[in-house]
């Protein structure tokens, strides 16, 4: 390959390179994180440029890192948060420990009533500074790229109070966000006994109002015996269809409503939860190119014991996703690696599973598979450096931090001093 390298390139040499590159085999014919050793990364502006055998290329007078045989990752991508909430539920988890039931959490103004009268009442800038704190979290531990969701408004002023806090932190951080429109989360109070006017309210007003003003780029739902049932959730995909909005679901978590073979009947982005998939729908969101994305988190904070159908998703070949689910109610975790481990510990995903679903397979759920989640020619350049030698290693053990270096669109932010590049 003949490349004349610029000045202002930057060359990453002397490192590990798990590529998520599912075309890069290793001796015995497998992807094995299409790890490359001895391989310069080359970055122009915002891209990688070529990743190319070490000293193929002149350096001229290009930039060049050493980066002391660490190991280099894609970005972490969190295809599935509610980020932007306001108040904190830690008090109903502790009275859930000490025995009281969720009937009467909520019959006290409890559940996710109690973070929506939260969130209507702070005001965008507090809604922000508490979101900017749990992003912080993420991008310390390596996320390049983060899925944000409304739903705690559930009126248009308010979901567009959140998709605007939304706005503000992609405008302010080296990170790229995905908003996405939740407003079928719940039934809000003001709608408890008519459920299917809300969902009017959504299809007629919140949803072509919010899209007009750009600040979402998919449509989810809530598809649950406890949330939209399929005849609404259909109504909300036919809303969405007609505006050519791409959507996906939060489905079969608690059931099994077929919510994932109607998210594939629109080509949907992804199915999230899925603890009670069935092998129908299984091959329905194979079909679709769906991808299966699991919340970990969820399952764990929930006591859950159903798991979702691992080996059936790997029979079929569909791509699983992990992500933090990060909400005050289910999965209070800004942690992307602990969500890796509990993949692996609690579901029986393989490490290598694991890492392709923060990558590549949560790229693709966010309808990025051209761009990201891996590291390749023409991809972006969102990357991490870590203080390891292989990628097990990143969320073997916690409690530590092995990031060196976060790269975002070819520009190095976050840094661990203690391990500062040669």
């Amino acid at each position: 390959m003949s490349i004349e390298l610029r000045d202002t390139d930057v060359i990453w040499r002397n490192a590990k390179l798990a590529t998520m590159n599912p075309a890069i085999k290793n001796t015995a014919g497998k992807s094995h994180y299409g790890m490359l050793e001895q391989h310069d990364l080359i970055v122009r502006d915002e891209k990688i440029l070529a990743i190319l055998p070490a000293g193929s290329v002149p350096a001229n007078q290009c930039k060049v890192i050493d980066a002391g045989q660490r190991l280099i990752t894609p970005g972490l991508i969190d295809c599935h948060t509610h980020l932007v909430f306001g108040g904190n539920r830690a008090s109903e988890w502790e009275q859930r420990l000490n025995g009281v039931s969720y009937e009467e959490i909520s019959a006290q103004g409890g559940g996710i009533n109690a973070t929506v009268n939260a969130t209507r009442n702070s005001s965008a800038q507090q809604l922000e500074i508490v979101s900017q704190k749990r992003l912080n979290a993420l991008m310390a531990e390596g996320v390049t790229t983060i899925e944000m969701k409304s739903g705690y408004g559930l009126d248009l002023v308010n979901e567009e109070k959140q998709l605007n806090v939304v706005r503000a932190l992609a405008q302010k951080n080296p990170i790229e966000i995905s908003p996405t429109l939740l407003s079928a989360h719940a039934v809000p109070p003001e709608y408890k006994h008519d459920p299917d006017a809300y969902i009017d309210l959504v299809c007629d007003a919140i949803l072509p109002a919010l899209w007009q003003k750009q600040l979402f780029e998919a449509v989810d739902v809530f598809c649950e015996t406890v949330g939209f049932n399929l005849t609404q959730t259909q109504r909300l995909f036919e809303t969405a269809k007609r505006l050519n909005i791409p959507v996906k679901g939060h489905v079969e978590q608690l059931s099994n409503l077929g919510g994932s073979e109607l998210v594939a009947e629109y080509q949907g982005l992804s199915v999230d939860h899925i603890e009670h998939l069935d092998e129908k729908g299984i091959e329905a969101i194979k079909r679709s190119g769906t991808v299966a994305v699991l919340l970990p988190g969820a399952f764990y904070f929930l006591r859950e014991t159903k798991r979702p159908p691992i080996a059936l998703l790997r029979q079929y070949g569909v791509p699983m996703a992990i992500s933090t689910d990060f909400n005050p109610g289910t999965s209070p975790f800004a942690s992307l690696r602990l969500m890796m481990n509990m993949a692996c510990v609690q579901l029986g995903l393989t490490p290598e599973e694991a890492w392709q679903g923060v990558t590549l397979h949560a790229a693709q759920a966010l309808g990025r598979s051209d761009s990201h989640g891996q590291l390749a020619a023409g991809f972006m350049a969102d990357f991490v450096v870590w203080d390891a030698q292989n990628p097990v290693d990143i969320f073997y053990e916690l409690g530590h931090n092995p990031l060196v270096y976060r790269v975002y669109h070819g520009e190095m932010t976050h840094c661990d001093d203690l391990h500062g590049l040669n």
